[in-house]
């Protein structure tokens, strides 16, 4: 049997998703299928949620490169696809040996999974050009040439669906030549160990700002919610404070101005909110704190 070149090792990738991510095998294994496939992927869900830990993994897992972009409306196509080295071009005129390949095009050479990050923030011009690419598997660059996709080339577009602000629709040409995999917050022993792994915190700390950040995610005067990473930074602030006040524990002071710290930038209060957010993110920790004392 001849072996395809462009079929990904899925198994090696859910392998190394298990070792890596938490609590995330259903995901790792419908996107490794997918990439094994030969589909394209987007993924859709909010910030702190795993999306390029878990494509770090995948990615590791089956050998291939992983060429990573931010997205935002300075992607234009000429930075994503590359350019010719100026300084060159005028002693050697326009030549191949002087372009310098942007992230599409290293990716399409290397046969990488070309990650693109914050998709909904890319000019509509620079989609078109990853949608034809997506189509024809080619691109011709003016004065270089034809760049042809090896048979491992993927692309991964991850979107966060909850923030609005600088994004664009969009098109269902993209969803038509991809597959769509949505990646929610995870459950609340799942961002406990999270968190756990990450800070080596106490696990009472580690329960209060787990939960004190869930309470964000539904909290009446706040429109956007915190990540783990709020949780996170709320336990490792904590203890590096407790130690610059001379104290062994993390006491209800220590533990405000570490929340006050981490989550005051991580959420957005609503438009008819007149409480300052300091004000919402202490009344949350202390809630964090009563509802673990009554369980």
């Amino acid at each position: 049997m001849i072996k395809d070149p462009g079929r990904l090792d899925a198994v090696g990738m859910v392998r190394t998703a298990r070792e890596r991510v938490v609590a995330r095998v259903r995901e790792a294994e419908v996107v490794a299928a997918a990439l094994s496939a030969g589909r394209n992927i987007v993924l859709e869900g909010p910030p702190g949620t795993g999306k390029t830990t878990l494509l770090r993994a995948l990615a590791d897992g089956t050998g291939v490169p992983l060429v990573l972009v931010e997205g935002n409306a300075e992607l234009t196509p000429t930075r994503l696809i590359g350019h010719h080295d100026a300084s060159r071009v005028l002693t050697e005129d326009y030549r191949p040996e002087n372009f310098v390949p942007g992230p599409l095009t290293r990716a399409m050479t290397e046969g990488a999974l070309l990650y693109v990050e914050e998709f909904n923030r890319v000019p509509e011009e620079t989609m078109n050009v990853l949608l034809g690419v997506l189509s024809e598997r080619e691109m011709h660059v003016p004065r270089f040439g034809r760049v042809a996709a090896r048979p491992t080339f993927r692309l991964v577009a991850a979107m966060n669906p909850f923030d609005a602000v600088g994004t664009a629709r969009i098109t269902p040409a993209l969803y038509d030549r991809s597959c769509r995999v949505a990646m929610g917050y995870q459950d609340e022993d799942a961002e406990r160990a999270v968190v756990g792994t990450a800070t080596g915190g106490p696990v009472d700390l580690v329960a209060r700002a787990v939960r004190a950040v869930r309470i964000t995610r539904d909290h009446p005067e706040l429109r956007i919610g915190a990540s783990v990473r709020g949780a996170i930074d709320a336990v490792l602030i904590a203890g590096e404070l407790a130690t610059v006040r001379g104290q062994d524990d993390v006491d209800e002071p220590v533990g405000e101005d570490a929340a006050l710290a981490a989550l005051t930038g991580k959420v957005t209060l609503g438009d008819a909110v007149s409480r300052p957010v300091e004000q919402v993110v202490v009344d949350i920790w202390r809630q964090a704190g009563e509802e673990l004392g009554k369980a």
